[in-house]
Protein backbone atom coordinates (compact mmCIF):
# COMPACT_ATOMS: atom_id res chain seq x y z
CA UNK A 1 0.00 0.00 0.00
CA UNK A 2 1.24 3.34 -0.86
CA UNK A 3 0.80 5.68 2.10
CA UNK A 4 0.84 9.08 2.04
CA UNK A 5 0.65 12.16 4.93
CA UNK A 6 1.07 15.55 5.08
CA UNK A 7 1.86 17.74 8.19
CA UNK A 8 1.07 21.21 7.59
CA UNK A 9 3.59 23.28 9.80
CA UNK A 10 5.83 20.89 8.86
CA UNK A 11 8.88 23.63 8.64
CA UNK A 12 10.01 24.10 12.15
CA UNK A 13 9.34 22.39 16.01
CA UNK A 14 6.75 19.00 16.51
CA UNK A 15 5.43 19.37 12.68
CA UNK A 16 9.64 19.01 11.58
CA UNK A 17 9.91 16.32 14.38
CA UNK A 18 6.56 14.60 12.78
CA UNK A 19 7.60 14.46 8.91
CA UNK A 20 11.50 13.39 9.94
CA UNK A 21 9.78 10.21 11.91
CA UNK A 22 7.57 9.63 9.35
CA UNK A 23 10.50 9.63 6.90
CA UNK A 24 12.02 7.17 8.82
CA UNK A 25 9.51 4.69 8.73
CA UNK A 26 9.29 3.26 5.20
CA UNK A 27 5.80 2.06 5.63
CA UNK A 28 5.29 5.81 4.18
CA UNK A 29 5.68 5.91 0.36
CA UNK A 30 5.28 9.86 0.46
CA UNK A 31 5.74 12.89 3.10
CA UNK A 32 4.15 16.06 2.17
CA UNK A 33 5.63 19.06 4.45
CA UNK A 34 3.75 21.80 4.10
CA UNK A 35 4.14 25.35 5.48
CA UNK A 36 4.12 28.92 4.81
CA UNK A 37 7.76 28.75 3.25
CA UNK A 38 8.36 25.30 3.39
CA UNK A 39 10.28 25.68 -0.06
CA UNK A 40 13.15 27.67 1.72
CA UNK A 41 12.98 26.10 5.34
CA UNK A 42 16.67 25.32 6.44
CA UNK A 43 15.34 21.85 8.76
CA UNK A 44 13.55 20.63 5.42
CA UNK A 45 16.65 21.29 3.34
CA UNK A 46 18.31 18.73 5.33
CA UNK A 47 15.77 15.97 5.30
CA UNK A 48 15.70 16.61 1.57
CA UNK A 49 19.19 15.87 0.58
CA UNK A 50 18.56 12.71 2.30
CA UNK A 51 14.46 11.61 1.39
CA UNK A 52 14.27 12.94 -2.30
CA UNK A 53 12.18 12.49 -3.73
CA UNK A 54 9.74 10.62 -1.04
CA UNK A 55 9.60 14.01 0.85
CA UNK A 56 7.76 16.99 -0.81
CA UNK A 57 7.36 20.47 0.04
CA UNK A 58 4.08 22.44 -0.13
CA UNK A 59 4.16 26.33 0.35
CA UNK A 60 0.34 27.31 1.97
CA UNK A 61 -0.69 29.80 4.43
CA UNK A 62 -2.97 28.33 7.21
CA UNK A 63 -4.79 31.80 7.64
CA UNK A 64 -5.49 32.26 3.37
CA UNK A 65 -7.85 30.49 1.82
CA UNK A 66 -7.13 30.54 -1.19
CA UNK A 67 -3.94 29.83 -0.65
CA UNK A 68 -5.49 26.66 1.45
CA UNK A 69 -7.15 25.79 -1.81
CA UNK A 70 -4.64 25.77 -4.00
CA UNK A 71 -2.21 23.53 -1.94
CA UNK A 72 -4.91 21.25 -2.08
CA UNK A 73 -5.35 20.67 -5.99
CA UNK A 74 -1.60 20.64 -6.01
CA UNK A 75 -1.48 17.62 -3.66
CA UNK A 76 -4.05 16.07 -5.45
CA UNK A 77 -2.88 16.47 -8.87
CA UNK A 78 0.29 14.28 -7.81
CA UNK A 79 -1.08 11.98 -4.99
CA UNK A 80 -4.92 11.54 -5.19
CA UNK A 81 -5.25 9.75 -1.36
CA UNK A 82 -3.57 10.94 1.63
CA UNK A 83 -4.09 8.87 4.65
CA UNK A 84 -3.08 10.78 6.94
CA UNK A 85 -3.05 14.99 7.70
CA UNK A 86 -2.11 16.28 10.97
CA UNK A 87 -2.13 20.35 11.07
CA UNK A 88 0.56 21.60 13.35
CA UNK A 89 0.01 25.48 12.81
CA UNK A 90 -0.57 27.15 16.04
CA UNK A 91 -0.29 30.66 17.14
CA UNK A 92 0.18 31.58 21.15
CA UNK A 93 2.18 34.56 21.05
CA UNK A 94 4.97 37.08 18.10
CA UNK A 95 5.71 40.69 18.80
CA UNK A 96 2.17 41.49 19.32
CA UNK A 97 0.53 38.98 20.96
CA UNK A 98 1.15 37.26 24.78
CA UNK A 99 -1.07 35.11 26.29
CA UNK A 100 -2.97 37.49 28.87
CA UNK A 101 -2.74 37.19 32.69
CA UNK A 102 -5.49 39.16 33.33
CA UNK A 103 -8.85 40.14 32.15
CA UNK A 104 -7.91 43.96 31.41
CA UNK A 105 -5.54 42.75 28.82
CA UNK A 106 -7.70 41.22 26.34
CA UNK A 107 -8.43 42.95 23.12
CA UNK A 108 -10.32 42.33 20.48
CA UNK A 109 -7.54 42.41 17.62
CA UNK A 110 -5.38 39.30 19.50
CA UNK A 111 -8.62 37.24 19.84
CA UNK A 112 -9.82 37.39 16.30
CA UNK A 113 -6.02 36.62 15.74
CA UNK A 114 -5.86 34.06 17.84
CA UNK A 115 -9.43 32.91 16.31
CA UNK A 116 -8.06 33.40 12.95
CA UNK A 117 -4.98 30.30 13.27
CA UNK A 118 -6.16 28.21 15.37
CA UNK A 119 -9.47 27.74 14.65
CA UNK A 120 -10.58 29.28 11.40
CA UNK A 121 -7.19 27.50 9.49
CA UNK A 122 -7.96 23.78 10.64
CA UNK A 123 -11.47 24.10 9.70
CA UNK A 124 -10.70 25.41 6.42
CA UNK A 125 -7.91 22.93 5.84
CA UNK A 126 -10.61 20.27 6.46
CA UNK A 127 -12.84 21.88 4.00
CA UNK A 128 -10.04 21.65 1.34
CA UNK A 129 -8.27 18.67 1.86
CA UNK A 130 -11.10 16.24 3.42
CA UNK A 131 -11.45 15.05 -0.22
CA UNK A 132 -8.46 13.59 -0.37
CA UNK A 133 -8.99 11.85 3.13
CA UNK A 134 -12.58 10.35 1.59
CA UNK A 135 -11.65 7.10 0.60
CA UNK A 136 -12.11 3.39 1.06
CA UNK A 137 -8.70 2.55 3.42
CA UNK A 138 -8.53 4.26 7.06
CA UNK A 139 -7.18 7.71 7.48
CA UNK A 140 -6.69 10.26 10.10
CA UNK A 141 -7.36 14.01 9.94
CA UNK A 142 -5.28 15.41 13.41
CA UNK A 143 -5.15 18.91 14.82
CA UNK A 144 -3.00 19.72 17.05
CA UNK A 145 -4.78 21.28 20.11
CA UNK A 146 -3.69 21.60 23.67
CA UNK A 147 -4.68 20.60 27.46
CA UNK A 148 -5.62 24.44 27.86
CA UNK A 149 -8.31 24.58 25.66
CA UNK A 150 -10.32 22.36 27.27
CA UNK A 151 -13.09 23.84 29.01
CA UNK A 152 -13.65 21.15 31.51
CA UNK A 153 -9.97 21.03 32.41
CA UNK A 154 -9.74 24.80 32.82
CA UNK A 155 -8.28 25.85 36.54
CA UNK A 156 -6.43 28.27 36.38
CA UNK A 157 -8.15 30.78 34.06
CA UNK A 158 -5.77 33.44 31.78
CA UNK A 159 -4.66 32.74 28.42
CA UNK A 160 -7.65 33.79 26.83
CA UNK A 161 -7.22 34.50 23.55
CA UNK A 162 -5.18 30.98 22.98
CA UNK A 163 -8.24 28.79 25.19
CA UNK A 164 -11.16 30.47 23.25
CA UNK A 165 -9.20 29.83 19.92
CA UNK A 166 -8.58 26.23 20.81
CA UNK A 167 -11.79 25.02 22.24
CA UNK A 168 -13.60 26.83 19.51
CA UNK A 169 -10.83 24.25 17.34
CA UNK A 170 -11.95 21.28 19.45
CA UNK A 171 -15.92 22.41 18.51
CA UNK A 172 -15.21 22.74 15.06
CA UNK A 173 -13.01 19.54 15.07
CA UNK A 174 -15.95 17.49 16.85
CA UNK A 175 -18.39 19.34 14.88
CA UNK A 176 -16.42 18.31 11.43
CA UNK A 177 -15.98 14.56 12.11
CA UNK A 178 -19.43 13.88 12.64
CA UNK A 179 -20.02 14.83 9.25
CA UNK A 180 -17.06 13.16 7.59
CA UNK A 181 -17.46 10.16 9.05
CA UNK A 182 -20.78 10.11 7.03
CA UNK A 183 -19.05 10.49 3.97
CA UNK A 184 -15.95 7.92 4.76
CA UNK A 185 -16.57 5.46 7.73
CA UNK A 186 -13.09 4.73 7.94
CA UNK A 187 -11.44 8.30 8.08
CA UNK A 188 -10.73 9.20 11.95
CA UNK A 189 -10.69 12.64 13.33
CA UNK A 190 -9.59 13.59 16.13
CA UNK A 191 -7.76 16.71 18.42
CA UNK A 192 -4.47 16.27 19.98
CA UNK A 193 -2.62 17.55 23.40
CA UNK A 194 1.05 17.01 22.74
CA UNK A 195 2.31 18.00 26.43
CA UNK A 196 4.28 20.83 26.77
CA UNK A 197 7.13 20.56 24.32
CA UNK A 198 10.41 22.94 23.68
CA UNK A 199 9.70 24.78 21.00
CA UNK A 200 9.67 28.12 19.76
CA UNK A 201 5.54 28.52 20.83
CA UNK A 202 6.16 27.25 24.73
CA UNK A 203 9.79 28.90 25.01
CA UNK A 204 8.59 31.90 26.94
CA UNK A 205 6.52 29.72 29.06
CA UNK A 206 8.05 26.64 29.67
CA UNK A 207 11.01 28.18 32.52
CA UNK A 208 8.56 26.40 35.26
CA UNK A 209 7.99 23.30 33.70
CA UNK A 210 9.53 19.99 35.08
CA UNK A 211 12.52 18.63 32.86
CA UNK A 212 10.39 15.34 32.70
CA UNK A 213 6.94 17.23 31.45
CA UNK A 214 8.96 19.18 28.93
CA UNK A 215 9.34 17.14 25.82
CA UNK A 216 11.70 17.02 22.52
CA UNK A 217 10.01 17.93 19.38
CA UNK A 218 11.14 14.44 18.18
CA UNK A 219 9.54 12.74 21.58
CA UNK A 220 6.35 14.21 20.87
CA UNK A 221 6.59 13.35 17.06
CA UNK A 222 7.05 9.72 18.83
CA UNK A 223 4.07 9.95 20.97
CA UNK A 224 1.67 11.38 18.93
CA UNK A 225 1.82 8.88 16.23
CA UNK A 226 2.10 6.05 18.34
CA UNK A 227 -1.51 7.80 19.59
CA UNK A 228 -2.84 7.69 15.71
CA UNK A 229 -1.59 4.54 15.33
CA UNK A 230 -3.92 3.47 18.13
CA UNK A 231 -6.92 4.97 16.90
CA UNK A 232 -10.53 3.35 15.84
CA UNK A 233 -13.59 4.22 14.36
CA UNK A 234 -14.53 4.40 17.71
CA UNK A 235 -12.07 7.19 18.44
CA UNK A 236 -13.27 9.68 15.85
CA UNK A 237 -14.40 12.75 17.69
CA UNK A 238 -12.61 12.58 20.30
CA UNK A 239 -9.80 14.86 22.39
CA UNK A 240 -6.67 12.22 23.18
CA UNK A 241 -3.36 13.54 25.14
CA UNK A 242 0.39 12.36 23.88
CA UNK A 243 0.03 9.64 26.23
CA UNK A 244 -3.40 8.56 24.84
CA UNK A 245 -5.44 9.38 27.76
CA UNK A 246 -8.56 11.17 26.72
CA UNK A 247 -9.26 14.77 27.87
CA UNK A 248 -12.37 16.24 28.14
CA UNK A 249 -13.87 18.72 26.38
Amino acid sequence: MNLHALIIGGSRGIGLALVETLLADPAWSRVTAAARHAESAPGLDALAAIHTPRLRRLNLDVSDERSLQAAAARVASVDPALHLLINTAGLLHDDGLRPERRLAEVTADNLLRSYAVNAVGPILIAKHFHPLLAHGERAVLANLSARVGSIGDNRLGGWYAYRAAKAAQNQLTRTVSIELARRAPKLITVALHPGTVATDLSKPFSGNVAGDKLFTPAYAAERLLAVIAGLSTESNGRFYAWDGAEIPW
